[in-house]
C-alpha cells in the first residue's frame, strides 16, 4: 500500500512510555490532523515517523518499506524553531537544501520561487536576526518544502503569523495538496485542523483516545449550539437558554437537543420575529478535543 503507516507504535524514554501502541494511515494526498495537549506524545511520534528517532516497537512503513532517513524524501517544520540569527537568510536555505540533496542550480531556482511565494524576496541577503517572528516562520516553512519532499509534517505552521501571513500559507498548503502531497498537520487552533483535514488523531498521554474521519466523528455527537441571527429583540424567548455569545445582532446559544432549537423557532416565527440566520450546530472539533483530553 502506497503512504504512510504507522502500526501498534511505542516508544519510552527513561521507563515512561510517551507514546503507547499508536496506529494511523494516510493512504492517499491531503491533511491528516495530529492532535493533543502539550507533552500527549505528538512530537515523538512525528520523530519516529520520520526515522529521527527509533521506535521501542510497532511498525513504520512509507510506501511498503521501513521508515528510515534514506527511504522518506521529507519535509519538517518543527514547533522548535531553527534559523540561524547571524547568518543570511540565502546561505541557510542553501545549506538546508543541499543537505536534502539538491545542487546549487536547483536550489536557487526553488529559492527564488518560494521566495517570491511567501513575499520574502527582500530579505533573502539579510540576517535572520532583522526579520520579524512572522517572517522567520515563513523562511522556515521553506526549508521544508524546497526541495519538493512527497511527506511534509508541518507542527505550528501557523504561529506567529498575521492574517495576511496566514491566508498565504493556507493557499500553499492548498497547492501541495493538489500535487498530492502526504501531510501531517499538527496545530492548537482547533480551527485551522477543521479547515484542512479529513482525518484527525487525538493523542493523550501517548494514547490514541479519538480518531477516525472528522465527518464521521461529529456526525455521532448531537447538535450542541443554535445561531441565530435577528434584527429583534428576543432575549424573552431566550430565558431558557443558556446564551454563549451576543452581538447585537447575532445569539449564540447552547442547547440540549434539536427539539428545543426547533419549539424556538417555531415561536419567533408565531410571533413574527425577523429572522435572518437560524442555524442548529454540531460540536465544534475545539469541545469534542476538550471532552477528551480536558480531564
Amino acid at each position: 500500500m502506497s503512504g504512510l503507516i504507522l502500526q501498534d507504535v511505542s516508544k519510552s524514554f527513561a521507563g515512561k512510555r510517551v507514546v503507547d501502541r499508536i496506529s494511523l494511515t494516510l493512504d492517499r494526498p491531503g491533511v491528516y490532523g495530529l492532535l493533543g495537549t502539550n507533552g500527549a506524545g505528538k512530537t515523538t511520534t512525528i520523530r519516529m515517523l520520520l526515522g529521527i528517532i527509533t521506535k521501542d516497537s510497532g511498525e513504520i512503513t512509507w510506501n511498503g518499506q521501513n521508515v528510515d532517513r534514506k527511504t522518506v524524501n521529507f519535509g519538517y517544520l518543527p514547533e522548535e524553531r531553527g534559523v540561524y540569527p547571524k547568518v543570511k537568510i540565502f546561505d541557510q536555505l542553501m545549506y538546508f537544501a543541499e543537505l536534502k540533496g539538491m545542487n546549487k542550480i536547483s536550489a536557487a531556482t526553488s529559492i527564488q520561487k518560494w521566495a517570491k511565494r511567501l513575499k520574502v524576496e527582500e530579505y533573502l541577503n539579510v540576517p535572520a536576526e532583522r526579520l520579524s517572528k512572522g517572517n522567520q516562520q515563513k523562511i522556515q516553512f521553506m526549508t521544508a518544502i524546497l526541495h519538493d519532499p512527497d511527506l511534509i509534517v508541518l507542527d505550528e505552521p501557523f504561529s506567529g503569523l498575521d492574517p495576511v501571513n496566514t491566508d498565504i500559507l493556507k493557499n500553499i498548503i492548498i497547492d501541495l495538496v493538489r500535487q498530492s502531497k502526504f501531510i501531517i498537520m499538527s496545530a492548537h487552533q482547533m480551527s485551522t485542523i477543521e479547515e484542512f483535514c479529513n482525518d484527525i488523531l487525538i493523542l493523550n498521554r501517548g494514547k490514541a483516545v479519538l480518531q477516525g474521519n472528522l465527518k464521521q466523528i461529529k456526525s455521532t455527537y448531537p447538535a450542541n449550539r443554535l445561531v441565530i441571527s435577528t434584527g429583534d429583540d428576543i432575549s424573552i424567548y431566550l430565558q431558557n437558554f443558556t446564551i454563549e455569545n451576543q452581538t447585537d445582532s447575532q445569539y449564540t446559544l447552547k442547547i440540549q437537543s434539536e427539539t428545543s432549537a426547533q419549539q424556538l423557532l417555531h415561536d419567533l416565527v408565531e410571533n413574527n420575529i425577523s429572522i435572518d440566520k437560524f442555524e442548529i450546530m454540531k460540536p465544534t472539533l475545539n469541545d469534542i478535543f476538550i471532552e477528551k483530553v480536558g480531564a
